[in-house]
């Protein structure tokens, strides 16, 4: 069949007033009125065609006796261009992929501006920034596969108490003193180590009151001896739950790699150094200075609280997410930085005749300082108005620059908190009563489980129709 032949069979299609289409094996006939609407498009400009290499340069292949042009296309996305041909508007369904849909109404000649509202805000945020479903995505992987590796480290810590003397009972006591809630005898441990922290706490913060300072033989105020019967015997606490760990701990060396042990150890540090001080002042009283390092050492008990972290999810996690965002702490540190030297300087030459408290740059630092962080102590304010006006701009510029990274650093507490208390879960679930086998699959067939109830939570989402679903399925019948 000659070129003018074909075009007389397609120019009487036109004439007829419809075309079939073939996209993929879903058969359509057109109304040519319907696509000159559109003559920019593909199918529109399929009409206007005079040869059939003009054609074929806008389908994959033509069907001289059926008249059917086909397309090597995706079929199921075919029928939103129908519906863009009918309604001139484009809908885009949550269930789709937006890189694929872009490709297919790019192939299709029809420009992103036609998207519906409804669907618009949704498409272009799902396209310009797909960063955070995959960060999401990601974020669970790694949280599962961290927690299965310490799982697989906590088993093989444990496997290692099996073939030595009193294996089981060592196994039995390093359970119950590294892992809170295991047992009852675990929990029991657990509260009397967390009365014993926060006793020395009070204590310490009691005997700084001046209703409890006893004076020495020298007038200097010391501390009341019931206060050190209450340290003595946190000390002495501590140090047996330091030794009792590292006695029936599977692994010497790995021992102090762990930073709750390095914690107990720093916790009792102080002490000993302090009492050893004390003994070469005593005996040397040339060395009086050092009496001022053990008071220094003395205000370290303040850190006895982070021995709460082994009890506590919660603080855990907190070092984990202070751990792994540096880089958003980097970046709000730095956030302030510039705003303190902008507003500190601004401040500086507005106010540095008027004003005593901001007559110098270091000042003013200190000044915009408290103002970004909101603390706002009052020391030093601004007296001019333009003083006034640049420290309502400090503040405001402070409370947005802190609140920009909170969400990164929460959703990261989230994620770690998470993988905490799965891991926590499933070494409570363990049973090592006739000694270590091998490592269960349990936990590998919850994880499986919540993976099957997520994609059929999805399937269970994309089987509802929206609005604009349903408008799409009523102009396809």
């Amino acid at each position: 069949m000659t070129g003018q032949s074909l075009w007389d069979v397609s120019e009487a299609n036109v004439e007829d007033g419809e075309i079939r289409i073939n996209v993929g094996g879903f058969k359509r006939r057109l109304r040519s009125h319907t696509l000159l609407r559109f003559p920019e498009t593909r199918l529109g400009r399929l009409l206007l065609c005079h040869s059939r290499e003009a054609i074929l340069e806008l389908c994959d292949d033509y069907d001289d006796v059926q008249r059917e042009f086909y397309f090597d296309r995706n079929p199921e996305l075919f029928p939103y261009v129908l519906h863009f041909y009918h309604t001139g508007k484009l809908h885009v369904m949550a269930e789709l992929c937006v890189f694929s849909f872009s490709q297919e109404i790019e192939y299709w000649g029809i420009n992103e501006f036609f998207i519906d509202s409804c669907c618009s805000y949704s498409y272009h945020g799902r396209k310009v920034e797909p960063e955070q479903e995959k960060w999401d995505e990601q974020s669970d992987q790694e949280s599962t596969t961290s927690s299965f590796d310490e799982i697989l480290a906590f088993y093989n810590d444990a496997s290692k108490f099996d073939g030595q003397p009193l294996g089981n009972f060592r196994r039995q006591l390093w359970l119950a003193l590294d892992n809170p809630g295991y047992s009852v005898l675990s929990r029991v441990f657990s509260i009397l180590s967390i009365l014993v922290v926060l006793g020395s706490i009070i204590t310490m913060c009691l005997n700084s009151l001046p209703d409890f300072q006893i004076p020495d033989s020298q007038g200097n105020p010391g501390e009341d001896p019931r206060f050190e019967i209450v340290e003595h015997f946190g000390i002495a606490w501590f140090t047996f739950e330091l030794v009792a760990r590292f006695a029936v701990a599977p692994d010497f060396l790995k021992f102090f790699k762990n930073a709750l042990n390095l914690i107990d150890l720093m916790s009792i540090v102080p002490f000993y150094i302090t009492l050893v001080v004390n003994l070469v002042v005593e005996s040397t009283p040339t060395l009086a200075n050092l009496g001022r390092v053990a008071q220094v050492l003395r205000l370290m008990r303040i850190f006895r609280i982070l021995k709460l972290a082994r009890h506590s999810t919660g603080l855990r996690s907190l070092g984990a997410t202070l751990k792994y965002s540096y880089k958003e702490v980097g970046l709000l540190l730095l956030y302030l930085s510039v705003g303190i030297s902008i507003f500190s300087v601004v401040a500086y030459t507005i106010e540095k005749e008027e004003n005593e408290g901001l007559a110098t740059i270091p000042a003013c630092w200190w000044w915009a300082t408290v103002s970004m962080t909101t603390v706002g102590y009052g020391d030093v304010v601004p007296g001019t108005t333009a003083g006034k006006l640049t420290a309502s701009a400090c503040i405001l510029a402070g409370i947005l620059v802190v609140v920009l990274p909170i969400t990164l650093i929460f959703n990261k507490f989230s994620h770690f908190y998470r993988r905490q208390k799965q891991l926590e879960s499933a070494m409570r679930s363990c049973d090592f009563g006739d000694g270590m086998k091998e490592v269960p699959s349990v936990n590998l067939r919850d994880y499986y489980a919540h993976k099957v109830k997520s994609l059929m939570a999805s399937l269970t989402n994309m089987s509802r129709s929206s609005p604009s679903e349903l408008s799409l399925n009523d102009s396809l019948h």
